[in-house]
């Protein structure tokens, strides 16, 4: 008994054996009129076995490369495609320029950082206090995602004072459903709106970075400690 580890090794697997042998018997075929009966033959088949393709764009043209491949390009037939060239079917993708830059928290994410620091760089005081309470407003709506409870809003004041080194200062008695589009925050509100979404910051397994497994927020006073340290 043979095995199919011991056969020869399946170019597309999704095709099956019998269309791999089908393609090896065309190349033994030396009258060219047959053997392009029997490629348009094959292409039939290989449409058959995989239907899902016909929903592709110029599935046809998929199915012609198919052959070509299988046949490790030494099949000469005429297609109605350009013929593909072994060079460029196994050229590698240029990788990826992926970012190296580092968050410097993470459970804000890069568009808040880019908020703080247009909020430390700006000098008039009016668009500063805007840029502050959007960002207290995009802790609140981040830290209450992470822990699916309310967060106490001396927390987030003290969180971004510390952060900022004492430089960003919420006013005392805001209150963050009071945060709307004023003159001085409109702006900065239009630009995270996409950010905070309707998904607003969860992860991708919908589980909070901090505290307790089950987001009721427990360890949440030791998060807002080694923020403190760090900074």
């Amino acid at each position: 008994m043979q095995y199919n580890t011991s056969k020869e090794r399946m170019i597309i697997k999704e095709y099956g054996r019998s269309v791999h042998d089908m393609v090896k018997y065309l190349l033994t075929i030396e009258d060219k009129e047959k053997r392009q009966k029997n490629a348009e033959a094959i292409i039939e088949i290989m449409a058959t076995l995989n239907p899902q393709l016909k929903s592709a764009e110029d599935y046809q043209h998929k199915l012609w490369d198919h052959l070509f491949m299988i046949s490790d390009y030494q099949l000469d037939i005429e297609s109605p495609y350009p013929k593909p060239t072994k060079e460029v079917k196994q050229q590698k993708p240029t990788p990826l320029p992926y970012p190296k830059q580092k968050i410097k928290w993470n459970h804000l994410g890069k568009s808040f950082e880019n908020l703080f620091e247009k909020a430390m760089e700006e000098s008039d005081e009016e668009k500063k206090k805007g840029y502050i309470s959007v960002l207290a407003l995009f802790m609140k709506v981040a830290y209450n995602n992470w822990h699916k409870e309310t967060i106490p809003e001396d927390m987030i004041k003290d969180e971004l004072e510390a952060m900022s080194k004492g430089k960003l200062i919420l006013e005392t008695g805001v209150k963050f459903n009071e945060i709307v589009d004023t003159s001085t925050s409109a702006t900065i509100l239009t630009n995270i709106k996409n950010t905070i979404g309707k998904k607003g910051f969860n992860n991708r397994n919908n589980q909070p970075r901090f505290g307790s497994k089950n987001g009721n927020g427990n360890n949440r006073s030791n998060k807002f400690n080694r923020f403190k340290k760090k900074n």
